[in-house]
């Protein structure tokens, strides 16, 4: 980006370069996050993470155009009495830290809420107590289920928006009994956001909630057995991607009846980075960031990945391409699911003036072509390695 194009923000303002807290900056959101401020913006990162695979592209060799600009920290939030001093050298931190993988939540239920939870309290008392902005992201989930799942089947009811679209101020959360621990997850973030809140109405902290519906693209999550553990649940879009490279039938759980809707990761982007440049729009404001017209339910979402994917690998499907598991068998005791999730962007555009752009087919191609590219090699060797004895 040349230093001498003039942006300007919302308001018609000139947007001042900023030093940026990014905690989380080598996860999937972080990277892309990363990638677009060294690429459109003159701002600074402190890229804070214990890996940094997924940016390195962005960290080597010192001759890259934006080389002073982005520094990676490898620290882990738990412990390090250095995070402080980086959130007080930023004008904002962003915070994206979390374990946020379902298989996760019912079988790590303790390792969830601290996450979630108590490993964030420090980052949010620093922002506040050295008066600097704080963006923290937090997730759909929070809304739990729509009040439309407690209707009968046969309602017309359950066809009303009033009755399943999510708004940031006035839906409900909506979460399973206490037995259910898949909920560890969704009340670990809403008291967050709660603290958050209170910190912002007592304390004056400078804050923006980000509500990810189901973002998904190229590095989400990783694939078992080549960059994540054998024995590891990613989230489904990775899930699925698995099963497409190995071949094996991809697993719908209690039949893949919920529905969900997925925005592509690069429309997603571009609605926190009008957050990070217009504070004045965006500060004390809960934001929910979809995309309502890409809604699928997860079969449908299997199938269309079946689709895209022997497009893009050359590779005919095998004979069966799904197979029915319940919950139970999946995710372990203790799972519950939620029916739909569905924003409504009302508050986002009217502040921000941000749709999402990017049609399902489009985003799935893009995705798979990359994990394709990425992965498939590697999993051939693997699956042609002898098994030992």
């Amino acid at each position: 980006m040349s230093a001498s194009t003039a942006r300007l923000d919302l308001d018609g303002n000139t947007i001042k370069p900023i030093t940026i807290c990014m905690i989380g900056a080598g996860g999937f959101i972080g990277s892309h996050m990363c990638e677009k401020l060294m690429s459109e913006t003159p701002h600074t990162v402190f890229a804070v993470d214990v890996h940094n695979d997924k940016i390195k592209h962005l960290l080597e060799p010192d001759s890259l155009p934006w080389a002073g600009r982005i520094h990676f920290h490898r620290i882990n939030i738990k412990n390090d009495s250095r995070l402080e001093g980086l959130i007080k050298s930023s004008d904002l931190t962003l915070n994206l830290a979390a374990i946020c993988t379902p298989a996760d939540y019912n079988t790590r239920p303790l390792d969830t809420i601290y996450s979630n939870f108590i490993d964030g309290l420090p980052v949010v008392k620093y922002c506040s107590d050295n008066k600097k902005r704080l963006i923290h992201f937090s997730t759909c989930e929070i809304y739990g289920k729509t009040i439309g799942s407690y209707l009968p089947n046969n309602s017309p009811l359950r066809q009303d928006p009033a009755y399943y679209i999510l708004k940031e101020d006035t839906s409900p959360c909506i979460f399973g009994s206490v037995e259910k621990q898949r909920w560890s997850y969704a009340c670990a973030k809403q008291l967050m956001e709660r603290l958050i809140y209170a910190e912002g109405a007592e304390n004056g902290l400078q804050f923006t909630i980000v509500r990810p519906f189901n973002w998904i693209g190229p590095r989400m999550d990783f694939i078992p057995g080549i960059d994540g553990p054998s024995d590891g649940v990613p989230r489904v879009l990775a899930c699925f991607s698995n099963n497409l490279l190995r071949r094996e039938p991809l697993k719908l759980v209690d039949g893949g009846e919920s529905q969900r809707t997925f925005v592509y990761i690069k429309d997603a982007i571009e609605a926190v980075l009008l957050m990070i440049e217009n504070p004045g729009r965006a500060n004390g404001h809960i934001f929910n960031v979809g995309n309502p017209n890409n809604e699928v339910t997860v079969r449908q979402l299997a199938e269309m990945m079946t689709q895209v994917y022997s497009k893009v690998s050359g590779e005919d499907s095998i004979k069966t391409p799904t197979i029915d598991v319940s919950s139970k068998e999946f995710y372990g005791e203790g799972y519950d699911d939620s029916d739909k999730r569905i924003p409504d962007m009302t508050i986002i555009n009217k502040q921000l003036g941000w749709n999402p752009k990017t049609p399902i087919w489009e985003m799935l191609e893009s995705t798979l072509t990359y994990q394709y590219k990425t992965y498939a090699e590697a999993i051939k060797q693997t699956i042609a390695k002898p098994v030992a004895s």
